[in-house]
């Protein structure tokens, strides 16, 4: 039977938002219904949050430890390393890889993606490439042994820092594979880099409290669907971040 973890990467000293992970929503730290919500996926047998040994981050370890949780201390600027050492440590045969800014992860699409990559003969699977559901439901799956792969190219610090730009801006080396949505929801902002994302994932956790580690990415549209008006300035900062991305581009 195949086994699956999945690895959280998360850390309090965010550039845009610092301590963003451990802010409250609905009396609990973010991360906290991430994780829960996580836990919900029924094809992923267990998580591991991967955070830093920097002393940055002992309140956010302290407290998944406090919860039970699979705690796992590494580097804090080389978060390669750190899924290269989860990965030795805990035997499986894929690896999701999720980041500390999406809280509200899909336990449904969480399933669909991991049953999708054990039907295929890929070594990496995302719903990324090109992204078609809302920013802050990225996923992405890598075959045991991927990773490890990666220490015989000569990374540089872009890859190291963000773990699979290795494999998927090699495609002559590695399978890879797309998981697309049947609509094209790329342009929604559901991740969580600045105060007004943090405001409106609140919004919606406040909408279904009591409900945060349940509700379905179908319930979340429909709601958003009814409050154009909350999406507002979630989508000004969106039009910005693609501005400055053309300019980097040009």
């Amino acid at each position: 039977m195949k086994k699956t973890i999945a690895v959280l990467q998360a850390r309090t000293s965010s550039a845009r938002l610092p301590g963003k992970v451990m802010m409250k929503i609905n009396g609990q730290p973010m991360i906290y219904w991430q994780v829960m919500r996580i836990l919900n996926a029924k094809k992923i047998d267990k998580l591991i949050v991967a955070t830093s040994s920097d002393s940055t981050d002992d309140l956010l370890a302290n407290f998944l430890l406090g919860k039970g949780l699979t705690v796992y201390r590494g580097s804090l600027d080389n978060v390669l390393s750190r899924f290269l050492e989860v990965s030795a440590m805990h035997q499986h045969d894929a690896l999701v890889r999720l980041t500390g800014d999406c809280p509200l992860v899909m336990p449904e699409l969480l399933d669909a993606m991991v049953t999708k990559f054990y039907e295929q003969d890929a070594d990496y699977l995302s719903n990324t490439l090109p992204p078609t559901y809302p920013d802050g439901l990225d996923i992405e799956i890598v075959r045991n042994g991927v990773l490890e792969k990666l220490i015989s190219f000569n990374l540089d610090s872009e890859e190291i820092e963000h773990v699979t730009k290795g494999i998927y801006s090699r495609p002559q080396s590695f399978k890879l594979s797309n998981f697309r949505n049947i609509h094209d929801n790329s342009n929604e902002r559901w991740t969580v880099d600045y105060q007004a994302d943090f405001d409106f994932v609140c919004k919606i956790f406040h909408e279904f409290r009591n409900r945060e580690s349940r509700f379905t990415l179908i319930e979340l549209m429909d709601y958003l669907a009814k409050k154009v008006e909350i999406k507002t300035e979630i989508m000004g900062i969106r039009a910005k971040e693609s501005s400055k991305l053309k300019d980097n581009k040009g």
